[in-house]
């Protein structure tokens, strides 16, 4: 059954143009991913399907009530002052009020009772179970559960739960209507990838039909039937997840470009031939004109030939294929100062805990060396952000030691971006953090598409994903060798956070990631340290292979994999000449005994 379907469909915003000529379906029990880059408009897009935003152009046929939508924005009533399940009750704002009410008369009627506050609350009463109140707040707590927020949370600020829990409460909140289209605008901000998962479950289960907006790929292959790509020119529609669009886009442009290329050369032979028999046609008139009939009848010939390529060449023109545009990108290369040691950073024993608060870590110890690119994991609340703080030197350890390289040089990308100064324009905040010219400085921006009139605007008129592209110019000025990066990519659309990727794959020094992108840190990383239960563990190897090694008790097939590349690892390392210097020896002999452990943890799961 038909959802909704829109068509040609322009939208205006200040007198400008912002998208022309798009167009969706979306069916019963469809699962829809809507792709882009920022800026592009697939918020206003959405709000025009709602009925939110006024159209200038286009035809929109819904077969849904504005009541069956359940719309799930942003970041939207994130800072409402009430509990977790007032958040929920506020999607009916009536019922609410009412119940508000009911209990305020129940608090005056325990103090003072009169005929007349009786009566009153008698007939609010009533209303309220004419309106199935009771019934509605049974609702409100079923979605509270299952969603998986517990009892004891349901009281607390809803301001002052985990970004995990304002998108479960989010959920549950929307729900609460039984909605048969669930609309959802980046669901999976601030959430780490234990409530990722949950949520790629519950949107799996989900009986209605889901239209969402991401950048997380792995959502979009989880989930996804369908991907339609949102560009200035319109929609376009691909079958599947994230994967399944990188391959038919391709498959598409090359077909494109194919065309466009036979095309050329078919337009080239026909501007050729129309100039052979325009040549022929001119001297067979010439020589007609001196009464020669066979040279008329040659020239009937080559005029006849002449306006059958021209008209050839016409509808070739009408039918044209354009050549595939190349996409503006953003055009990374992050560079370090030369470091020629092997070990960056040492941390031995440390413990650190906040003031009144139990430890976050208790006695761990592991090396940064060059050439690491650690992803760091772990849910919401492990310490992954207060890890990254201790080794670029914002906080100090409570007990044990972190030591630097002399030549080590950190540069830090902060989660939030509080490091850039909100009044400073764009040209500023990097001039102040470079020694070169100005035209050099543009030049960089530009590679990072701030372009013209743009590296005049004020940082606190950009977006989040304009701001993170700043961070990135800031690092690149910064000529770091260690990388600590939390959350890059958080704000950034997919096709910026693969060239971020790109540029971390390239980059000479070495890095420490902590990021809810699996995509991101399965390209990036050669080693992972997990925090869990206030322990660090560490492992040589991918954040795939990581992955794969949590589950590999499931296959004896995976822990022979598992222990033949670990032991190849362990050789190669074997063969390698030990280090003279006491530091690098300690790293290398450290790196030697992880991968031991590793290996006899393999060898405890094959006896059993």
């Amino acid at each position: 059954m038909l959802l909704l379907k829109a068509e040609n469909i322009s939208v205006e915003l200040n007198g400008h143009i912002l998208f022309e000529n798009a167009a969706i379906e979306i069916r019963e029990g469809q699962r829809i991913a809507l792709i882009g880059k920022n800026g592009i408009g697939k918020t206003t897009f959405i709000k025009c399907l709602l009925g939110q935003l006024p159209i200038i152009k286009g035809y929109m046929n819904k077969h849904v009530n504005k009541e069956e939508i359940g719309w799930m924005e942003q970041d939207a009533k994130d800072q409402l002052p009430v509990t977790v399940r007032a958040f929920i009750e506020l999607e009916d704002p009536h019922l609410y009020e009412l119940k508000r009410t009911l209990l305020s008369m129940e608090q005056k009627l325990q103090l003072k009772t009169d005929i007349k506050s009786a009566e009153q609350y008698t007939l609010k009463l009533q209303q309220y179970i004419e309106l199935n109140g009771y019934e509605w707040e049974a609702k409100v707590e079923r979605q509270l559960q299952q969603v998986g927020l517990p009892n004891e949370i349901w009281g607390l600020p809803y301001q002052h739960i985990s970004g995990g829990q304002k998108t479960r409460a989010k959920l549950a909140r929307v729900m609460t209507k039984n909605p048969k289209l669930l609309v959802l605008d980046e669901p999976t901000n601030h959430l780490d990838m234990e409530t990722m998962d949950w949520l790629a479950k519950w949107l799996k289960t989900f009986r209605g039909t889901i239209l969402f907006i991401s950048h997380e790929r792995a959502l979009i292959d989880e989930v996804a039937e369908i991907t339609y790509e949102f560009t200035k020119d319109g929609l376009n529609k691909y079958a599947g997840g994230y994967k399944q669009y990188v391959k038919q886009k391709e498959l598409a442009l090359q077909t494109q470009l194919s065309q466009y290329q036979k095309q050329e050369q078919e337009r080239k032979k026909l501007k050729e031939a129309i100039m052979q028999y325009r040549q022929w046609f001119q001297r067979s008139h010439h020589a007609a004109g001196e009464r020669n009939p066979f040279a008329k009848k040659k020239a009937n010939k080559h005029i006849t030939r002449l306006k059958a390529k021209e008209k050839a060449l016409e509808r070739l023109e009408h039918n044209s294929i354009e050549k595939p545009k190349e996409e503006e990108k953003i055009n990374v290369n992050l560079e370090s100062e030369r470091f020629s040691s092997r070990k960056m950073l040492s941390v031995s024993q440390m413990s650190f805990a906040y003031r009144n608060h139990a430890p976050l870590f208790n006695n761990v110890s592991f090396n940064i060396q060059r050439g690491d690119r650690i992803a760091v994991v772990g849910n919401n609340g492990s310490g992954k952000t207060t890890l990254l703080k201790l080794i670029a030197g914002e906080l100090q350890a409570t007990k044990g030691e972190i030591i630097s390289h002399p030549a080590l040089k950190i540069g830090y990308f902060r989660q939030e971006l509080e490091d850039l100064d909100q009044e400073k324009t764009v040209l500023e905040q990097i001039m102040a953090a470079s020694s070169m010219p100005q035209s050099e400085v543009r030049t960089i921006l530009a590679c990072f598409l701030f372009k013209r009139q743009d590296v005049f605007k004020k940082i606190k008129e950009l977006s989040m994903g304009e701001k993170c592209r700043v961070a990135f110019v800031k690092l690149y000025f910064s000529e770091a060798n260690l990388l600590v990066l939390d959350e890059p990519t958080n704000y950034l659309d997919i096709e910026t956070r693969e060239r971020i990727e790109e540029a971390l794959c390239l980059y000479p020094g070495a890095a420490i990631i902590v990021s809810h992108d699996p995509y991101l840190l399965s390209k990036v990383s050669n080693r992972v340290i997990s925090i869990k239960n206030r322990e660090l563990s560490d492992y040589i190897g991918s954040y795939k292979e990581w992955k794969n090694y949590q589950h590999i008790s499931n296959s004896l097939q995976q822990v022979e994999n598992e222990r033949s590349r670990l032991s190849l690892k362990l050789t190669q390392l074997l063969t390698e000449e030990m280090p003279d210097q006491q530091q690098e020896k300690t790293a290398y002999l450290s790196q030697i005994k992880i991968l031991k452990d590793q290996l006899a943890q393999l060898d405890k799961i094959q006896d059993e």
